[in-house]
């Protein structure tokens, strides 16, 4: 990083990371994971077994982590702590396990609520420590995530695809799918991205947005008879984003059946970025 835009980021402000991927991706694969609550004994070991297999199976598929990955229960806490599998730290070290083999992949990590206790009693980030050993960018509050891959992007040979992604954990409690989806909305009014991961909410949720863009491209003006009026125009484009909430990797029961909360969907989102023709994104749930 050179030295003058180093000065100039202050501890704890929005920073984005950048990867550059492979120019022969004609299209890249981006599966969240998060709410994994190892330790909890609800925990469908199965369902993340089977995300980390779908990372692996391909060269194209790349995963970002959304909080919540250990239970981390504390006795000050809400969850059972008497049930929960392993102590916090020993959670801690099975995530990284499992991660290992796929850190590569990796291109970004939030920390979530649960991590969160940890930090707040104690003051020890296990979501850190986990993206220590794994060497993967990690920013608490929320990471802006810039991916570059393929070629040809405008015709232009040696220009790959660039595609922005937002993603953070998520916040406060909501009962209705329409609420909990609201939350991602709203962060999408304050950060520009072409998709926004929220997790937190248990609750899978996709929906599409478009926001008017002014194009940086100018051309002169002119008249009905076709003479230059002397001002410079430009167009406004429509830029499509995607608004994502993602699931969870609990069965139902537990403190969340007796609270009155539904079962959730085990499977994760997957976000397609296309690297030829039109930059576009889509998502398969």
């Amino acid at each position: 990083m050179p030295d003058d835009l180093k000065d100039n980021i202050v501890k704890g402000e929005p920073i984005y990371y950048a990867h550059t991927l492979s120019p022969k991706f004609k299209e890249l694969i981006v599966v969240p994971i998060s709410d994994a609550h190892y330790g909890n004994p609800l925990f469908s070991k199965h369902h993340f077994a089977k995300t980390i297999n779908l990372v692996e199976s391909k060269p194209n598929i790349y995963i970002v982590l959304v909080g919540d990955l250990c239970e981390s229960s504390l006795r000050t806490s809400k969850g059972e702590i008497y049930k929960q599998v392993g102590s916090p730290q020993e959670q801690r070290d099975w995530i990284i396990k499992q991660l290992d083999p796929i850190k590569k992949k990796i291109l970004g990590m939030v920390t979530g609520n649960h991590e969160q206790r940890i930090w707040n009693e104690a003051g020890i980030d296990i979501s850190k420590d986990i993206a220590v050993s794994l060497g993967i960018p990690y920013r608490p509050e929320g990471i802006l995530l810039k991916i570059s891959f393929g070629d040809g992007n405008k015709s232009v040979e040696g220009r790959p695809f660039v595609y922005w992604g937002y993603c953070t954990h998520g916040y406060g409690g909501a009962r209705t799918k329409s609420a909990k989806a609201v939350k991602v909305e709203r962060v999408a009014n304050w950060i520009h991205s072409d998709f926004y991961i929220m997790s937190h909410d248990h609750v899978v949720n996709v929906a599409p947005d478009v926001y008017l863009l002014p194009d940086n491209r100018t051309r002169d003006e002119l008249d009905s008879d076709g003479n230059k009026t002397g001002f410079s125009i430009g167009k406004v484009v429509a830029h499509r984003k995607m608004l994502i909430k993602t699931n969870a990797y609990l069965k139902f029961g537990g403190y969340s059946e007796m609270g009155g909360f539904p079962p959730v969907d085990l499977e994760p989102v997957v976000i397609k970025l296309s690297g030829q023709g039109k930059p576009n994104v889509r998502v398969e749930v």
